[in-house]
């Protein structure tokens, strides 16, 4: 069924203060002493992503959002698999890895091959990641967010949605989409968030999602919005560096660098964007 598109308005709210960053190079908090999560942050088939663990934090995010082994977590948009190798093989033994791209069903393409790649998507990521993580096809799920079996409705216990609401806002579907992923989760399931974060003073055309970020107080409303509660929020990813005022936007930073060797050294000495890292569950 297709859902009607409402225009997310909670951008346009108030921004509430956000809590002072820590030092981006810090280690925040308790690491994840998991073993097996360890492992697979160690692994040699993470030879290439683990430059940038040092932004990512992936253990101790994983920590805060309370993913473990057993569970049934969906990550939304995993693009090119960065966290997907660490999710799928952490949960491959007992629990369950679903991807979830966008409906697509109204999109429109450049091209047929374009559409053909988007639509086939469900069928085609399942064996890209089992070659990326070593993990069996029977372990790794896809579907766009409207095709999700009806008997897998409410028994998703997270949902993480890594660097990607923007693109929900900037697509015009952040609402359906995210009333879509509340009818995944179980009574008990949560939402973990991690998004590039806009300056609580930061104008409309640099926080409205086109640059790549967002005020946090912007997506707290617009998830109360969709039915969601905010349960707990971190510094974890944060930057202080980042000022969050670039006319290319978040690209500008690594690992994009969108202004090429045009004060390429100031940027990588910036590193990557600060983000606000917030979990919710759904309201009743």
């Amino acid at each position: 069924m297709k859902k009607l598109l409402m225009a997310s308005a909670a951008l346009a709210m108030l921004g509430a203060a956000v809590p002072a960053a820590a030092n981006h190079h810090e280690k925040h908090g308790a690491a994840m002493t998991d073993a097996t999560l360890q492992a697979i942050l160690d692994h040699e088939r993470r030879a290439d992503d683990k430059a940038r663990d040092v932004y990512r934090l992936p253990a101790e995010t994983l920590s805060f959002f309370g993913v473990k082994p057993g569970q049934t977590v969906v990550e939304y948009g995993p693009g090119g698999g960065w966290y997907t190798r660490v999710l799928a093989p952490y949960l491959a033994a007992s629990g369950q890895y679903i991807a979830i791209n966008a409906d697509s069903s109204d999109s429109s393409f450049p091209d047929r091959a374009r559409e053909a790649r988007t639509k086939g998507w469900p069928e085609s990521f399942p064996e890209a990641a089992a070659k990326w993580t070593g993990v069996d096809t029977s372990k790794i799920l896809a579907f766009e967010s409207d095709e999700m079996p009806d008997d897998m409705k409410g028994k998703v216990d997270r949902i993480l949605i890594f660097r990607s609401l923007h693109g929900m806002l900037n697509g015009n579907r952040a609402d359906s989409e995210l009333r879509a992923l509340r009818d995944m989760l179980a009574d008990d399931g949560m939402v973990g968030i991690v998004q590039h974060r806009a300056k609580k003073d930061a104008s409309y055309a640099m926080s409205n999602g086109s640059k790549g970020y967002l005020k946090q107080a912007s997506v707290v409303a617009l998830f109360e919005l969709n039915g969601f509660e905010l349960v707990s929020e971190s510094e974890i990813n944060a930057n202080p560096a980042d000022k969050s005022d670039y006319e290319r936007g978040v690209w500008t930073l690594p690992p994009v660098l969108a202004s090429g060797d045009t004060d390429k050294a100031k940027y990588q000495a910036i590193g990557e964007s600060d983000r606000m890292t917030l979990l919710f569950k759904k309201r009743p």
